[in-house]
This record gives C-alpha cells, sequence and structure tokens, in this order.
C-alpha cells in the first residue's frame, strides 16, 4: 500500500550532460557526429546510442502507444531491465517526462529526477537504470521502442511511496 507524500519534483530540461548517468539522449544536433550520405541528400547523424541487447539477447523494435498522463501525477513505482538497454523515440513529435533514478540500488523519492523532453528528443536508458513507464502528455502518443528479447526475465519492479509530479514547470 502507497501513501501520498507531499513531494515537489522538479523537472529540469533533458541534456545530454544531465541525463548521461542513466543513459543517452537521442537528438539530431550539432553537438554530434555528423555527415552527408547519399549524394548529398541525407545528413546521418551517427550512433546517437549504445544499445546493449546482453547477453544472448537481440535487438527488437516495437512501437509503443501511451495515454496521456494527466498532471499532478502519483509516482508510485519504478522498473529498470536488469538484461539490457532500453530506448525510447517520439514518434508524435510531442513533449513527454521521464523519471530516472541510479541503478546502483533500490530508489527512493529523494532519488528520483524528472527530465522534460521535447518531440524531437529520445532517450536511451542504460541497462539497470530505473525510469517510470513512459509518460506520455497532452495526447496519446507514439514511440518507437529498441530494447531486448531473448531468455531471463528482463524487468525488475519496485513499489514507491506516492510522489506528486507538479504540473507548474519548474526549471532548474
Amino acid at each position: 500500500m502507497t501513501t501520498e507524500t507531499p513531494i515537489r519534483l522538479t523537472i529540469e530540461r533533458l541534456t545530454r550532460e544531465a541525463f548521461a548517468p542513466f543513459g543517452d539522449v537521442i537528438q539530431a544536433d550539432d553537438s554530434v557526429r555528423h555527415f552527408t550520405i547519399n549524394d548529398g541528400n541525407t545528413e546521418r547523424y551517427h550512433d546517437l546510442a549504445h544499445i546493449d541487447a546482453g547477453q544472448d539477447g537481440r535487438a527488437i523494435v516495437s512501437i509503443f502507444r501511451g495515454q496521456p498522463r494527466i498532471l499532478p501525477f502519483p509516482v508510485t513505482m519504478m522498473e529498470r531491465h536488469p538484461k539490457a538497454s532500453q530506448a525510447f523515440f517520439p514518434l508524435s513529435d510531442r513533449p513527454y517526462l521521464v523519471v530516472v533514478a541510479d541503478p546502483a540500488s533500490t530508489p527512493t523519492i529523494d532519488d528520483l529526477r524528472v527530465f522534460l523532453c521535447n518531440g524531437g528528443q529520445g532517450v536511451n536508458y542504460a541497462k539497470g537504470v530505473w525510469h517510470h513507464p513512459l509518460l506520455a502528455l497532452d495526447a496519446v502518443s507514439d514511440f518507437l521502442i529498441i530494447d531486448r528479447a531473448g531468455p531471463g526475465d528482463n524487468c525488475d519492479v519496485v513499489q514507491m511511496e506516492a510522489v506528486s509530479l507538479i504540473p507548474a514547470l519548474e526549471w532548474r
């Protein structure tokens, strides 16, 4: 059983530097290696995420269709994938939230970090990083997912005290 705890989580802008302890930001911009291909018709933004399918796994591609979450939203659980990374890239050009915590221990309320992702930014959760399931905002949103198929259980779930995400976006 969970109880509502009135703790305000600060929503941060998603940057490569801020998200580095949890994985990769997937975004096409001038800060990453890119080059022209296909007779000058295409710009390739190269090797944007470390996709880790883990031992005996293989990378698979799926589409998740997320229902919009209404803020404030109580965070009552977190999950992690101990065998492989998991990448999310928005297909609907809408902002969404990611909630993460360090993989070193079972997360507590004080360990949570919340990032606002714009419609052109994806994330790749590194193997073992605690994260909340998909948090689409505003409308039903589709996401391209690259994760693992293979033997063994690859999802740990932990229940937490409830925490409310506050609707006003506060920036660090």
